[in-house]
């Protein structure tokens, strides 16, 4: 009744709200755009309002079963909870039980498909319509992505469409196999759960729609005090710990019949209650200890950092390169001392050139002419490039061709890439591998070579950049640095073959500008921070606008810079050349679960298999007998 009543009399005027929310902040972010300003925190109002309407247009499917409105209470909570979970918001604790609401969703949801009567909510058993797991499951994920990640509408808004509700329904997959595993196989059911999420977050880190934000064990780069661990594990450990966390939590309160806190005869049920505390408690008591005391390792280096801070999307590229010149090497002037050895400028700082031909880069041999007053400077800084095939080259997967006046073609490739400049010495040269899908590279180019005018539209092209293959490092008699650009700093395993290559320290050139003054630039720091744990590995971080300054081996962000202020941080920071376990063996326990999650999925469709040939026969033998 409730239910009814709330659809009658209310949905309509909610409706009506969000509408006009979604179509306010949309007019209001056409208009700034027109205006070429930033939108700031507009798209977060945006697409909620607009999934929420999404929601409410369905009202009666999702409230079909008596059902139905409790289970969806349940995975709106769930959504909330994941999203309150992540950086910046201090509240990583809430990860712990995030899932519980949703599995509570799911478990209904199999009793009442299986026929049975649950003894939770209301009606249910018999005679009511079997519900669906689906529009529940993907309502989780959609608000999870929305709350969490809807600053990418500002780097592009229809990729931020792609972003939200394309990466829900990813994360439906592993959700709603591990719901037919439970049907087949019960007793390995939450075994599953969590292998086949850990599946696909290993997937998510390594085919070309890699985005992995998201993955659970990121969520505590604001504590690296409290994951000192992941040099064993990486983030695939903070995700099994979530994961386990939930789903301990989840068979308490099934076993005392989800009944409130006050009903619960707590001394019956010390031993779950210990256990659960030892699995979220005993982690955190080990990484404190560890954390108090990590000494950082290595030689001492002094190294500078610069933010110039020109705004991406309407003034970085249309500022004179002599005026953006000019600001760099002011803010440096005003940082260098004669003792330091690393000068480290933004991703995409300025435009190299042709690859083969950066000695004669007008820019290139200004700054070269500048190191010179230092003689044992290197500059670290990120470019644009590009590359021109000879004759008979062989091309690569992102080889453009340009149709020349005479007739003739050119085939060439471009490149986000980094390089490292002295006064003296070559250019070492290395090429992102690591690409943000959308904006750099249209994944499966090949099979969807239809979505070319989306890509061109989002800032990329069909073809997107060029990549490299290996990770590289730039050697000095300084030492061994590694070149990580941008989006490179989020893979852990993929940021750790640096290390296996020799890197005794990370500089990461990124430009955190496109996201404007929101929680997108502060994600991409935190996470900053696991990479810094994970390898042990001191961070010098240049941004163009962002967070620039230094990361010590226990993962402290150290001199940050403020969002918006153009400058330059000097700082040091110790080379390591120890090589910690996660660097040796990368996302061991990711490809373990990945390895469990195809053993239970075949055993899954093995199960279905032999039911629905029993049952066949028994109709077959029903249809006989009359």
């Amino acid at each position: 009744m409730k239910s009814s009543t709330f659809s009658k009399k209310n949905k309509n005027l909610l409706l009506g709200i969000l509408l006009a929310t979604s179509a306010l902040t949309g007019w209001r972010m056409y208009s700034l755009y027109q205006q070429q300003e930033l939108w700031g925190h507009l798209p977060l109002f945006f697409f909620t309002s607009v999934w929420l309407a999404v929601v409410l247009v369905f009202w009666k499917k999702y409230t079909a079963h008596p059902k139905g409105l409790r289970w969806l209470g349940l995975s709106t909570l769930s959504g909330v909870l994941l999203s309150l979970g992540w950086p910046p918001l201090p509240l990583v604790f809430l990860l712990f039980v995030a899932w519980v609401p949703l599995l509570i969703v799911e478990d209904e949801v199999a009793k009442e498909q299986a026929g049975r009567f649950s003894p939770l909510g209301v009606g249910g058993g018999k005679g009511n319509p079997k519900p669906k797991l689906f529009p529940y499951a993907y309502h989780t994920f959609a608000l999870w992505n929305v709350l969490t990640t809807w600053w990418v509408g500002n780097t592009a808004f229809i990729a931020g469409f792609f972003a939200f509700f394309l990466n829900a329904l990813f994360m439906c997959v592993p959700f709603l196999v591990f719901h037919k595993t439970k049907k087949a196989i019960p007793g390995l059911a939450y075994v599953a759960f969590a292998t086949y999420w850990m599946s696909f977050e290993l997937l998510h880190l390594n085919w070309e729609i890699s985005w992995s934000w998201l993955n659970l064990g990121n969520a505590f780069g604001e504590f690296p005090s409290w994951v000192q661990w992941y040099e064993y594990t990486g983030t695939f450990g903070g995700t099994l710990w979530i994961l386990v966390a939930n789903i301990l939590i989840f068979k308490f309160l099934q076993k005392n019949g989800f009944k409130s806190f006050n009903k619960i005869n707590w001394k019956e049920n010390i031993g779950g209650v210990i256990k659960i505390a030892v699995i979220i408690l005993a982690p955190i008591t080990f990484s404190l200890f560890t954390y108090f005391t990590q000494k950082d390792k290595g030689k001492e280096v002094e190294v500078v950092v610069v933010q110039p801070n020109f705004e991406p999307h309407f003034e970085k590229f249309t500022v004179s390169p002599e005026a953006q010149m000019k600001r760099f090497i002011e803010l440096s002037e005003g940082a260098l001392t004669d003792k330091t050895e690393y000068l480290v400028f933004p991703e995409t700082s300025f435009n190299a050139g042709e690859k083969s031909r950066l000695q004669l880069n007008k820019q290139i041999r200004r700054f070269k002419d500048f190191l010179k007053k230092y003689p044992n400077l290197k500059l670290v800084t990120g470019v644009s490039s590009y590359k021109i095939f000879r004759n008979g080259e062989p091309h690569t997967h992102s080889t453009r061709e340009q149709k020349n006046k005479d007739g003739s073609s050119t085939f060439w490739e471009a490149y986000n890439a980094a390089i490292e400049i002295s006064a003296a010495d070559s250019i070492a040269f290395y090429v992102k591998g690591k690409l943000v899908p959308g904006a750099e590279i249209l994944p499966y180019n090949k099979f969807f070579f239809f979505l070319k005018p989306l890509a061109e539209k989002l800032g990329g092209s069909l073809q997107g950049l060029g990549t490299s293959k290996e990770r590289k490092t730039f050697d000095s008699n300084s030492g061994k640095i590694a070149p990580v650009i941008c989006y490179e700093s989020v893979f852990g395993d993929y940021h750790a073959g640096y290390v296996r290559k020799g890197a005794e320290a990370i500089f990461i050139v990124t430009n955190d500008g496109w996201w404007d003054k929101t929680a997108g630039y502060k994600q991409h720091l935190a996470f900053a921070s696991l990479r810094a744990i994970e390898t042990r590995r001191s961070v010098a971080r240049s941004a163009n606008l962002g967070t620039c300054g230094f990361i010590n081996q226990r993962g402290d962000v150290l001199q940050p810079t403020e969002y918006g202020v153009a400058g330059a941080v000097r700082g040091k920071i110790k080379f390591n050349d120890e090589i910690t376990f996660y660097v040796k063996w990368g996302d061991m326990i990711g490809r373990l679960a990945f390895f469990m999650a195809v053993i239970l999925f075949l055993n899954t469709v093995a199960q279905v298999t032999r039911t629905e040939v029993r049952a066949a026969s028994r109709t077959q033998v029903r249809g006989a007998k009359k």
